[in-house]
Order: C-alpha cells, then sequence, then structure tokens
C-alpha cells in the first residue's frame, strides 16, 4: 500500500516521487478543464504583472510552457515586457559522457522561436544571459516555496549555481502538495499562486 500524506484541504498526495507527480499532472489536467481555471489565469497574471512592477528587474527569464502551466511567453508579450527589460529563454542540454544534465539562459527578442533545446522544448539562440529575476513553472509546490518539477532537475542545478537570482515559481493552488524535500531541491524566493504569494 502506497503511503501518502494529507493536506490543509483534504487532498491526500503519494510520498513516492514519481506517483506524485503522476498524481499532480492528473490534478492538474482536471482543474484545468473546470471553469475556474479561465479566471485562474487572469488572477495569476495580474499579480504577476504587479510583483514584477515591484522588483523592476532589468532582466527576467521565462519558460516555454507546457500543456497546463501558466503560459509566461503569452505574458510577457501581452505586456510589452521587451519594452523594458532583457528577457531570456532556457536552452536545455541533456546529459553527455560525465556531464549531468544542465542549462543555460539566452537572450530571447520575442520573436517565435527558430530552435528547440535538447529536451525539444522552443528555445533560442541569443547570447548567455543570467537573469536578475526567473519565473519557474511547478508542477507541485510547498508552503516552504520548495517545487516539484519533472524529475530532470534543470532548474535544480541552475538554481543551486545562481545563488543570487529571485526565483518566482508560478503555480496552481490546486497543487499544493507536501513531500520530503531533498538534499538536490532548491528553495524558490517565493511562490505566486492566483490565490496567494507565499514568502518563506
Amino acid at each position: 500500500m502506497t503511503s501518502s500524506q494529507t493536506m490543509a484541504g483534504g487532498k491526500t498526495w503519494p510520498h513516492d516521487r514519481a506517483e506524485l507527480r503522476r498524481a499532480l499532472l492528473a490534478q492538474r489536467r482536471a482543474w484545468c478543464d473546470s471553469p475556474e481555471a479561465a479566471t485562474a489565469h487572469a488572477q495569476l497574471d495580474g499579480q504577476l504583472l504587479a510583483l514584477l512592477r515591484q522588483l523592476e528587474p532589468l532582466s527576467l527569464g521565462l519558460y516555454w510552457p507546457l500543456v497546463g502551466e501558466f503560459n509566461a511567453v503569452v505574458f510577457a508579450r501581452a505586456h510589452g515586457l521587451a519594452k523594458d527589460m532583457q528577457l531570456a529563454l532556457p536552452y536545455a542540454r541533456k546529459a553527455g559522457g560525465s556531464a549531468p544534465p544542465s542549462m543555460e539562459f539566452r537572450r530571447w527578442d520575442g520573436s517565435e522561436p527558430t530552435l528547440k533545446d535538447e529536451c525539444g522544448i522552443p528555445s533560442c539562440a541569443g547570447p548567455a544571459l543570467v537573469p536578475e529575476v526567473l519565473l519557474v513553472p511547478c508542477l507541485g509546490y510547498t508552503r516552504e516555496a520548495f517545487r516539484m518539477g519533472y524529475g530532470g532537475g534543470y532548474f535544480d542545478r541552475w538554481l543551486a549555481a545562481h545563488p543570487g537570482v529571485t526565483s518566482v515559481g508560478l503555480a496552481w493552488s490546486c497543487c499544493e502538495a507536501g513531500f520530503e524535500v531533498q538534499p538536490h531541491d532548491q528553495a524558490l524566493t517565493l511562490v505566486l499562486t492566483e490565490r496567494e504569494l507565499l514568502m518563506p
């Protein structure tokens, strides 16, 4: 029998990370089909814009969204962020030989990407850039601002190498989950959902 943990809202999540990811993906898929999803997107959009106006970064790291994630690319284009700051997209490299998986950010002009990284995600060919503020997609998250991703460890490695960057996890409140923090997990500076801002 799989061990599990019950959250404050009554939701029970499995402890095993692989099972937890599957449960979170199923939860997000179901939520995306609900009437509240469209409203939540607009709410998170407004809250993120207000946060960035407070932070006033000169450069912003984005991500190309997967299905169900908040669309940071549409957000940046809709608000004309390229006029006020340098934008960057990640370029991920898979493990090769003795080299672990890695990721860098490249300056992006907002145009449609013409290439994909080694994980098959749209990226760009601009010069390397370390953004002041980084938007990080969260499959799941904790109230202590740890995130659950898809298991590749790309963001954790990058954040460990760039401790001065302000990392903003973007998540849906339906995917708050308790899980055991592992040594490689990097806490985010804050987590923003459509309902609240968490700053541990």
